[in-house]
């Protein structure tokens, strides 16, 4: 029976249900069904941000603080049908304040309550070989070692310095005595000056050698500290993965088709990150879907301080994390009904093999994620839910708004070598566009300076600051006051086509639906397409030649 306290209405949320393009789709999570193969989705919302934005005001009570500050974590809420009307599951990730069950929250899933003795004696051995660690990082023979070298060094510097001015005067001596002395007298006095020379020898080794002595029991304290701490990092590395198996074990999670199973069983390698199904989505899901809730929308986003890593702030959306739950999202949606799982289109693969994938991008879609949580739908991510064992790589970038080839990269040595030939001007690239207005010159060579002004990114100027771009172009066909154009840029600056369209210094008119650079028409799309691609294949050594056929070549 499902645990009402947990549900809440929007108007917890939100002053009304009615939000300004509620169904607008900001973000997808998506994932493929293990049994069809089918990529289901699940939507994020204008809707499900402004019920997040109101949990973020809740989050502002002081009684989610935790010793007078909140801590930094990702938050997640839920919009559900129910048989009374849409409602709110609310969660967060690992624990709040310390705790797994909070009123009002999504519980944790269940299972790890089975494994909790194992769970307590193997955290009391991690933190007792923590503290031994650290012990043994901050062992006094450290310092010890640290501040005889340095005093050693000091002396031995000193050392060198005098002999070094000892040397001069020898060297003058030495001069003099050739200019006063002869014979057995020159004999003598020079064999003098290369006794002293021996003894400052002598002098700097047996210095060296004290400093040995002295450093030796040091050494051999530290190298067997540090071998201690090898061993105790292994041992650590093994408790922490028994741990996470068995907990793996009895984590059963609960998808839409009424299958359960164990986050073992959904491993791919055999292996997930610690925390893996503590994370917001998998405990929203897997509560909606033991409870016989229809999920219509879901948004995660992160609240506190900033991570550690930098790469969370506060107040922003994020989509399902590439570690944890992306690789367990397609089991998670499967079954989900057809009015709640969108269909999203697949992604045009024009090219595969092992080593290199190459889509035909749609206009409007990105080619790797954006900074921030609300731009994550892209290339990259949609390929890497088809292929979620590899880390996939764009080794080249098309605008948002423009469509067309895209190279992605399956393995690093690979992304690197095709890296090296567009940096190196290796590849011909092919564009195709529709200008706004008739150009006059068949065909010719634009060159100009690119500048970025950074108070005005992403826009682009033609600026002597600036770094050269090169492009040929040819005229194909004139269509009534509209040119479709052949372009081929030598080299790859931002924008660098949009701007050699409409400057005046390059064709002087901009390419058609290009509200950036001039053009007011009121369009679907930016009418610019990456149709061709050449190069070299870094592991078959031969020449792949990609072609698409352009998009709008009736519809211009």
């Amino acid at each position: 029976m499902t645990d009402f306290v947990t549900l809440h209405p929007l108007t917890d949320f939100i002053d009304s249900e009615t939000v300004a393009d509620s169904n607008t789709i900001e973000y997808c999570y998506e994932g493929r069904c293990p049994q069809t193969g089918v990529v289901l989705s699940l939507p994020r919302t204008r809707l499900a941000e402004a019920i997040a934005h109101g949990l973020m005001q809740h989050l502002t009570d002081q009684r989610y603080f935790h010793q007078g500050k909140i801590e930094g974590k990702m938050y997640g809420v839920l919009l559900v049908e129910t048989p009374v009307g849409m409602r709110v599951l609310k969660a967060f990730s690992g624990l709040l304040n310390g705790h797994a069950v909070v009123e009002g929250w999504v519980p944790p899933i269940p299972g790890r309550d089975r494994i909790a003795f194992a769970e307590a004696l193997t955290l009391d051995q991690l933190e007792t070989i923590k503290q031994t660690l650290i012990t043994l990082q901050h062992l006094p023979e450290r310092e010890q070692f640290e501040r005889i070298s340095y005093e050693f060094e000091q002396q031995l510097q000193q050392l060198k310095q005098c002999h070094q001015r000892s040397k001069l005067e020898r060297q003058q001596q030495r001069q003099e005595l050739l200019t006063r002395l002869t014979g057995d007298a020159l004999k003598t006095a020079l064999e003098g000056l290369d006794d002293r020379s021996r003894y400052e020898g002598i002098e700097l080794r047996r210095l060296k050698q004290h400093r040995d002595m002295a450093l030796q029991p040091l050494k051999q304290a530290i190298a067997q500290a540090d071998a201690r701490i090898q061993q105790l990092k292994q041992r650590r590395k093994e408790l922490s993965r028994q741990l996470q198996t068995q907990m793996y074990e009895t984590y059963r999670l609960t998808n839409f088709a009424g299958q359960s199973v164990s986050l073992h069983h959904l491993m791919p390698n055999g292996f997930l990150p610690t925390g893996t199904g503590d994370c917001c989505a998998p405990k929203l899901l897997h509560y909606a879907a033991t409870h016989g809730l229809k999920p219509v929308a879901m948004a995660e986003f992160w609240w506190g301080p900033s991570s550690v890593a930098g790469d969370k702030m506060q107040g922003a959306f994020y989509g399902a994390c590439a570690e944890r739950c992306q690789p367990i999202m397609g089991f998670l949606l499967s079954g989900l009904p057809q009015q709640a799982a969108i269909s999203t289109p697949e992604m045009d693969l024009i090219y595969e093999d092992e080593w290199l994938l190459a889509v035909n991008k749609p206009a409007g879609l990105l080619s790797v994620p954006g900074r921030y949580g609300d731009r994550q739908d892209s290339v990259v991510n949609r390929l890497q839910v088809q292929f979620p064992e590899q880390t996939l790589r764009a080794v080249h970038r098309l605008d948002q708004d423009t469509s067309g080839i895209l190279l992605v990269a399956r393995d690093l040595q690979t992304y690197r070598a095709m890296s090296q030939q567009f940096q190196q001007r290796q590849v011909q690239k092919v564009y195709e566009a529709v200008l706004t207005g008739r150009v006059t010159v068949e065909q010719g060579v634009i060159e100009l300076p690119l500048w970025g002004n950074p108070d005005h990114r992403p826009y682009q100027t033609v600026d002597e600051r600036g770094k050269l771009s090169i492009t040929h172009f040819r005229v194909l066909t004139h269509e009534g006051e509209l040119t479709r154009v052949e372009l081929i840029p030598l080299t790859g600056r931002t924008h660098q086509l949009r701007v050699h369209a409409a400057d005046v210094r390059g064709l002087g008119m901009p390419i058609r639906g290009d509200r950036l650079y001039g053009d007011a028409a009121n369009t679907d799309r930016l009418y610019l397409h990456a149709r061709e691609l050449v190069f070299k294949h870094p592991h078959l050594q031969k020449t792949i030649h990609l072609k698409t056929q352009t998009p709008f070549f009736k519809d211009s």
